[in-house]
């Protein structure tokens, strides 16, 4: 990511737009709005094109609930690019967090937006972004090269084949990495660990990452949670069976065919 953030815009809320801008005016990681738009089908037309002129901005603050397209299709879309902004879900109802983050958002902000969020998420954008960069040999945790992801373990590092993690699934505060043999506490959010790991892995369901060569079978299961039934995927060789999100499930059945 550049020194200077560049950040676009996409609320129908004159309002709200030009209180967000202020916002970033105050905020303690430097930045330049590049476009704001009141119409979310020219604003997706707009990143379109940045995209194939490869000037992304680095990350979108997006309002959901808006005429013509909604935010979440909107962000549904974006997922078509090559290098899409990290999107921030701005919202005044908080009910709609958990439906952005099985879109892989970087962050949500309620209304009013305050400025201690507003600088918390652009830091966690920050190191998401950074996240995505391979890292020199040595470096603290996270992806080491294209092959390897790195955890510390007790005061050590270690290093895990990325073909050894079976899944990431997030448990209250925390993230557990779970390979064949042993499970590892991360402090990452599902969301910074999805940019780092890439394709091999494919979101399940709000709280679980799983390699997509560790699927083995998806099928609808009782749910002893809530009743009644909910699909699922078994990880293989620990023959456990993961939450599969209705949004995810034809994505899921998709990746598994093409594993063959």
């Amino acid at each position: 990511m550049n020194a200077m953030m560049k950040i676009a815009i996409i609320d129908d809320e004159p309002l709200a737009r030009m209180r967000t801008r202020s916002l970033l005016t105050q905020a303690s990681v430097a930045n330049e709005v590049v476009a704001e738009f009141g119409e979310p089908v020219n604003g997706l037309m707009w990143l379109q094109e940045q995209d194939r002129a490869g000037t992304s901005p680095d990350m979108l603050l997006l309002d959901i609930q808006m005429p013509g397209l909604d935010g979440m299709v909107l962000a549904a879309r974006l997922r078509e690019l090559r290098h899409p902004p990290a999107v921030v879900f701005v919202t005044a109802h908080a009910e709609h967090a958990l439906r952005a983050f099985d879109l892989a958002a970087a962050d949500y902000l309620t209304k009013p937006m305050r400025l201690e969020r507003l600088n918390a998420t652009l830091d966690r954008v920050i190191k998401l972004q950074a996240a995505r960069q391979p890292e020199p040999a040595g470096a603290g945790e996270g992806v080491e090269g294209a092959d390897v992801f790195v955890v510390q373990d007790r005061g050590r590092l270690e290093r895990i084949p990325l073909a050894q993690i079976l899944y990431f699934k997030a448990e209250q505060k925390y993230v557990t990495l779970r390979t064949a043999e042993h499970s590892h506490v991360l402090a990452d959010s599902l969301t910074e660990l999805e940019g780092r790991v890439g394709e091999r892995f494919i979101r399940v369901h709000r709280n679980a990452l799983v390699a997509r060569q560790a699927m083995k079978a998806l099928e609808r299961r009782a749910d002893d949670v809530e009743g009644g039934e909910t699909w699922a995927v078994q990880v293989v060789p620990t023959m456990e069976w993961l939450s599969v999100s209705r949004r995810q499930v034809t994505a899921v059945r998709e990746a598994m065919a093409a594993q063959g």
